[in-house]
C-alpha cells in the first residue's frame, strides 16, 4: 500500500508547481459557483415565490454552493484522459510488468488529485461565496456526518464510472468523446444544474434511481434534511450496491483490455 500511497502523493505535489493554475482554477470555480446562484435567485424571482415546491431560495443557494464542492473536487475527465494517453503512448502495457494494479494507480492518482482541488479550489471557493451569499448549515450533527459518508461514496462512484468509461478505449482504440459523453450523463442525471424535486414524473422517479443520483442529488439532499433517516440508511446502502457493481465491472473490464492491449504510437 505504500506504493499507492506515493503515488497520491506524487499527484498532490506535483499540481503545486502550477501555482498560477490555482488562481486560474479559483476564478473559473467563482464563476461556475455565481452563474448558478444567480439563475436560482432570477428563477424565484420570475416566479415571485420564497418557497417553491418545499424548496427556500436559500436552501437552493446552499444546494448550488455544495453542487459546487462535490463535482469541483473531481474531474471525470482527467481520469478518462489518463487512460487514453496511457493507451496512445503505449505507457499501459508496463503496468503488465509491473506487480501493482493499474485501477488502484488511477484511484490512488486521482485521491492526490482530490485533495489537492480540495484544498486549493474547492474550499477557498465555497468560503468565499459562503460569506457572500450566506450558507445554511447541515440540519444536524448526523446529517453533517451522514452527509460526509455521501460525499466519500461519491467520490468513489465518480472514479468508478469514470475509469469503466475510460477502458472502454481499449476497444475504441482512443478516448476522444468518451468525457463528453460522461459529461452529457452527469449534468442531466447528477442533479448539479437542477435538483430532483424540479424534475416532471417520471423522469424523476427514474433519475432517482440512477448511480449518478449519488453524486451530487443525495449528498445534498442529506445536507439539507430533504431525506428522512431511514431513506438515509437505504440509499446510503444502495449507493454501497452501485459501488460494489461498478468496482466488479472496472475490474473485469481490466482483465479483458489486459489480456487485448494493442500498443498505438510505438
Amino acid at each position: 500500500m505504500s506504493a499507492y500511497f506515493a503515488f497520491a502523493r506524487s499527484s498532490f505535489h506535483s499540481q503545486l508547481a502550477y501555482r498560477n493554475e490555482v488562481w486560474a482554477n479559483i476564478f473559473g470555480k467563482l464563476v461556475q459557483v455565481f452563474a448558478r446562484v444567480a439563475i436560482w435567485q432570477a428563477a424565484y424571482a420570475g416566479v415571485g415565490a420564497i418557497v417553491v415546491e418545499g424548496v427556500s431560495l436559500q436552501q437552493m443557494v446552499t444546494y448550488a454552493l455544495l453542487g459546487g464542492a462535490v463535482m469541483g473536487a473531481t474531474r471525470p475527465e482527467r481520469i478518462i484522459g489518463e487512460i487514453g494517453r496511457s493507451l496512445k503512448t503505449g505507457d499501459v502495457a508496463i503496468w503488465l510488468l509491473k506487480p501493482l494494479s493499474y485501477p488502484l494507480y488511477l484511484f490512488a492518482n486521482e485521491c492526490g488529485s482530490f485533495l489537492y482541488r480540495l484544498a486549493t479550489q474547492v474550499i477557498p471557493t465555497v468560503a468565499f461565496t459562503a460569506l457572500f451569499y450566506g450558507m445554511l448549515p447541515p440540519v444536524s450533527p448526523f446529517h453533517a456526518v451522514m452527509f460526509i459518508a455521501f460525499w466519500a461514496l461519491s467520490f468513489a462512484l465518480l472514479f468508478l464510472i469514470s475509469a469503466l468509461f475510460g477502458l472502454v478505449a481499449f476497444w475504441l482504440m482512443t478516448s476522444f468523446s468518451l468525457d463528453w459523453i460522461l459529461g452529457a450523463l452527469l449534468q442531466l442525471f447528477s442533479g448539479v444544474l437542477v435538483p430532483f424535486w424540479f424534475f416532471p414524473e417520471p423522469l424523476a422517479m427514474i433519475a432517482r434511481h440512477l448511480p449518478f443520483a449519488w453524486i451530487v442529488y443525495y449528498p445534498n439532499a442529506v445536507y439539507l434534511g430533504r431525506l428522512s433517516t431511514p431513506e438515509i440508511w437505504f440509499h446510503l446502502g444502495l449507493g454501497l450496491g452501485w459501488a460494489a457493481l461498478f468496482l466488479a465491472g472496472v475490474l473485469w473490464l481490466w482483465r479483458r483490455a489486459s489480456s487485448r492491449i494493442t500498443v498505438q504510437g510505438g
